[in-house]
């Protein structure tokens, strides 16, 4: 039997064994990490394993407000052609949070000829993946990543109210377990739907923003790792509406408090699962040293991957919590990258660039297509800093959007990572959204000039 004959047989056979479902969505994850699809009959299931989904697939290049891309040579100079949407082998995954019971089946992208469409960020993902099995390697990721709870009935970040006090939250609790147990009813669901998406929520703390948390997914293959990333921050949301919050991921919510991060943690395993990083010393591997050096090359032209947003330069700023430098350091968090301590069989690189706002599909493409150019390349990191890395002389990444968008279109790595389609639809996609926002008057500025100048 097929991949795709098994997948369809499982889905048909979960909602045999799931009657109470109503409601049943597909859906391919776009470039900035949005869900978009189709609602279809649950008598129709069957057939998406038999012949997939037609969807354009220019779906996966519209900008953060589902508008397309002006001049978007896929929509306008080829007619808008259709790919198949196929299930990505997740089954369909049970949600808990809508009124009437509900499933959602994951897709990706494929060309008529069922070639990968390589402008999907999924697939994007799988070719890097495929390009380590080439060579005997199998990265192994984990992620963490943060989220604000607020209220959803103010128009702008506001801390919610405690369901368990009555009062709205009013200061920084880093680590309390009194914000944990306020909001228990809501983790309390948020980590059985995990459980039941087979989403590895590990632990939760309370971090260094009002109503903000951080749960870490537990370390997988890297396709996985993706996976539980985009469906964990649908379930966050998801749950929080259930429980008459909003929760976000944007970078920055508030402009004085902490951003949100998603930290990737990564080793590479042979054939034999032995960690590739560990060399018995707390230096590790020469070829973690030559992914270092890959990722440190290629950190500048990537960092739209990691901060893909108007609102996401705002986090990356020094002594936030978050790396403005390009630098790396042993159990050193103001780097870019930082080499934890340990066992050195454990030995592993944390990447901390990226916001919870990114895509989780292209951060991981990104930073392991990165450390695989420095791999093949031999590439030798300069020597670990040492201290607060947020030294003048220390080389910085992009300090706005559209520089991060310039450096993404220039770079010398990205072609060598992601396909000409999809570093074009995100360049794009990105310019328009940069027009978007240029367009807009804010209040601040307005009473800020208005009779002034």
């Amino acid at each position: 039997m097929s991949i795709e004959a098994t997948v369809n047989t499982d889905i048909v056979s979960w909602l045999e064994q799931n009657p109470q479902v109503e409601v049943l969505h597909t859906a391919v994850c776009d470039l900035n990490g949005i869900m978009r699809g189709k609602r279809i009959p649950i008598d129709q299931a069957r057939r998406i394993g038999e012949n997939g989904i037609r969807m354009p697939l220019s779906i996966v290049g519209v900008d953060v407000w589902g508008e397309d891309i002006v001049g978007n040579p896929m929509v306008y100079s080829s007619g808008d052609v259709d790919g198949i949407c196929s299930p990505t082998g997740r089954g369909a995954l049970p949600i808990n949070w809508t009124t009437r019971p509900s499933a959602m089946i994951p897709l990706w992208l494929f060309q008529d000829t069922r070639t990968p469409f390589l402008g999907d960020p999924r697939q994007a993902l799988a070719h890097v993946l495929r390009r380590y099995s080439e060579i005997g390697l199998k990265p192994v990721v984990a992620t963490e990543l943060e989220f604000y709870l607020v209220d959803p009935e103010a128009d702008s970040a506001t801390p919610p109210i405690s369901p368990y006090t009555g009062k709205r939250l009013d200061s920084d609790a880093i680590l309390s377990l009194d914000e944990l147990e306020d909001f228990g009813e809501f983790f309390r669901d948020v980590y059985l739907q995990c459980e039941q998406q087979n989403v590895p929520a590990d632990t939760a703390v309370a971090e260094n923003g009002v109503g903000q948390f951080e749960i870490n997914l537990l370390h997988t293959d890297g396709l996985k790792a993706a996976d539980d990333a985009v469906l964990f921050k649908r379930i966050v949301k998801g749950v929080a509406r259930k429980h008459g919050l909003a929760a976000t991921f944007m970078a920055k919510p508030y402009g004085t408090r902490s951003g949100n991060g998603m930290h990737v943690h990564f080793s590479l395993n042979d054939a034999a699962g032995n960690n590739v990083f560990d060399d018995g010393t707390e230096t590790g591997s020469d070829v973690m040293l030559h992914a270092v050096g890959g990722l440190l090359a290629g950190m500048a032209e990537s960092t739209l991957l990691f901060a893909p947003h108007f609102n996401s330069y705002r986090r990356l700023r020094p002594d936030t919590h978050a790396p403005s430098a390009i630098s790396w350091g042993y159990e050193n968090r103001t780097t870019a990258l930082r080499i934890p301590g340990g066992n050195p069989k454990a030995r592993r690189i944390e990447h901390r660039v990226s916001g919870a706002d990114a895509n989780p599909y292209l951060v991981l493409a990104g930073i392991l297509g990165a450390a695989l150019v420095g791999i093949e390349d031999g590439l030798k990191p300069p020597k670990p800093f040492k201290g607060r890395a947020y030294s003048e002389r220390l080389p910085k990444l992009p300090a706005d959007w559209a520089s991060a968008v310039n450096a993404f279109e220039d770079g010398e790595m990205i072609p060598r990572i992601f396909d000409p389609t999809l570093q074009s639809m995100l360049l794009a996609c990105k310019r328009q959204e940069i027009a978007g926002f240029a367009s807009q008057v804010t209040d601040l500025e307005f009473s800020a000039y208005l009779e002034v100048v």
